[in-house]
């Protein structure tokens, strides 16, 4: 009976060392597929290659499963995975890189802990193209938006607790030179999208606002518990009312010169 236990060790060894290989060389589709079955298919990574911890591959967006719209990000994506501790606590460290749009690589942190878990996002300045939303489908792919979107946060922190969500930090988007295939009138004028959370966490403001341009366009809600309430509405400004009418007919409920939209 002793002369197993030296078979055992190897046994023991050689599952130990298959067991690691599988975690260090796990190939790059296994983080495709989770994200795929996370986001109902909206977002996706395809021709994924290296490995969960280090790879490219070409980002998607759709309307989901079903779904006949698809845009993908120019150049695709490439990430970087790695165990780390924060605050003293195990966590998830993420480098994303998109050569098209991130000057420099944008670094999260996945931190879970009993009952939830924390994702934060550090300060960061990138810049996407709004035409990528397409693929989301309604509302996206009637309005065909044109234009950079410029996204700065100075920190940006979501947490989960017990199933309710609370959010730390804000997030300014801003639309340069907006267009539509919907319009001739081009440019239709630049936006600001500002979103800040109140000092408990539980609630956050959201304002829409017009910088400059024809389009006029205001708005501003709450995400409450993880919920998206907000109000917006589009005008024309004096002299450009013929020109956007169709724009407005589609952009909400028409209230006289008014568009008013809702989501939420």
């Amino acid at each position: 009976m002793a002369s197993n236990g030296p078979q055992r060790a190897s046994w023991l060894g050689a599952l130990t060392g298959l067991a690691l290989a599988l975690l260090l060389f796990a190939p790059a589709r296994w983080l495709a597929q989770a994200l795929n079955s996370a986001t109902g298919g909206q977002l996706q990574l395809v021709n994924a290659s290296g490995t969960v911890w280090q790879g490219q591959a070409d980002l998607l967006l759709t309307g989901g499963a079903g779904s006949r719209s698809a845009s993908a990000l120019p150049q695709g994506v490439r990430w970087r995975l790695r165990p780390q501790l924060a605050s003293g606590m195990p966590a998830v460290g993420l480098h994303i890189n998109a050569p098209c749009c991130t000057p420099q690589p944008i670094a999260l942190v996945l931190r879970p802990h009993w009952g939830g878990a924390a994702l934060h996002v550090a300060a960061s300045r990138s810049q996407w193209p709004a035409d990528l939303l397409v693929g989301l489908g309604t509302p996206w792919n009637t309005l065909y938006l044109e234009s950079q979107l410029a996204l700065q946060t100075e920190g940006l922190t979501l947490r989960w607790d017990q199933g309710r969500a609370t959010l730390q930090g804000g997030l300014v988007v801003d639309a340069q030179d907006m267009a539509s295939r919907l319009s001739r009138l081009r440019p239709l004028g630049s936006y600001r999208f500002e979103l800040k959370a109140a000092a408990d966490g539980h609630t956050a403001t959201l304002n829409l606002s017009t910088l400059r341009g024809d389009l006029l366009l205001q708005g501003s809600g709450q995400w409450v518990g993880g919920r998206l309430r907000f109000q917006g509405e589009a005008q024309a400004a004096a002299g450009r009312e013929e020109a956007l009418t169709n724009l407005l007919n589609i952009m909400g409920r028409r209230q006289g010169p008014r568009s008013v939209f809702n989501i939420g």
